[in-house]
């Protein structure tokens, strides 16, 4: 006598394939612009930072140095020993790309993005 086994079929249907696929694509939806808000407001805070990290180094420099408001101000070299430096022995920059200047005494520094970009990076 002959028997004939039943083969068991384990495994997905297309169909539920699908709807993982498409739950997927929902939640990354909705998480990568909360990602890329989160991460440029994280830039521009640390940009701001960075601002007021170069502007005390400003101010030290010109009480230093007899400077009044008003004066030039060679930026960075005037103000790299005011600061701490970063790894490559260079005054922090901007994380997004911006660069900073810092010309005259008693101005605020400033970022070349400074108003291009959401957040702004300006000193309030």
């Amino acid at each position: 006598m002959k028997t004939t086994k039943q083969l068991r079929q384990a495994g997905f249907t297309l169909v539920e394939i699908m709807i993982v696929v498409a739950i997927i694509g929902l939640l990354a939806a909705i998480a990568i612009p909360n990602f890329v808000r989160s991460r440029s407001v994280a830039q521009a805070s640390a940009c701001v930072n960075n601002l007021k990290q170069v502007d005390g180094a400003a101010s030290l420099f010109a009480l230093e140095n007899g400077k009044k408001t008003g004066d030039a101000i060679n930026y960075p070299g005037d103000l790299t020993p005011y600061i701490k430096l970063n790894a490559a022995g260079r005054i922090p920059g901007c994380p997004a790309g911006g660069t900073y200047t810092e010309d005259v005494v008693g101005n605020n520094p400033a970022c070349s993005l400074a108003s291009s970009v959401t957040p702004p990076h300006v000193l309030p």
